[in-house]
């Protein structure tokens, strides 16, 4: 429902409850870890869509009753859960962070691409 598969929902999940990762801390660790299926880019907007979700999503949380979650990093139920319930959907500090961060990694990416056919088209002449 939220353009997220499982998989990626129980990342986002561990990052989060068991590591305490905020949306540029998770950025950092999963552009490491996916990065042989998505560019930086993605991932920025794969974490941005998350957290902006997450937002919206989170004061619902509390009218639950308590319930067991099926993941390992969570045999608790959430009525001792004394995280904020109310965020701000916008994330503006993180989510600028994170675009800095793309900016700067593809554009030293684009920068060695850009020596690299330098340095062939040079070594042919």
């Amino acid at each position: 429902d939220m353009g997220m598969t499982y998989e990626e929902l129980s990342t986002y999940g561990r990052l989060r409850k068991m590591m305490k990762c905020g949306p540029y801390s998770m950025f950092c660790k999963l552009i490491h870890t996916w990065r042989n299926t998505c560019s930086p880019a993605q991932v920025a907007a794969k974490v941005k869509h998350f957290f902006r979700s997450y937002s919206i999503n989170r004061h619902k949380m509390t009218t639950l009753t308590p319930s067991f979650h099926a993941e390992n990093y969570s045999p608790d139920d959430n009525r001792f859960d004394l995280r904020q319930f109310l965020y701000n959907v916008a994330w503006t500090w993180q989510f600028r962070a994170i675009d800095k961060q793309v900016d700067a990694l593809e554009g030293t990416k684009s920068t060695s691409n850009t020596e690299e056919s330098a340095a062939t088209t040079g070594s042919t002449n």
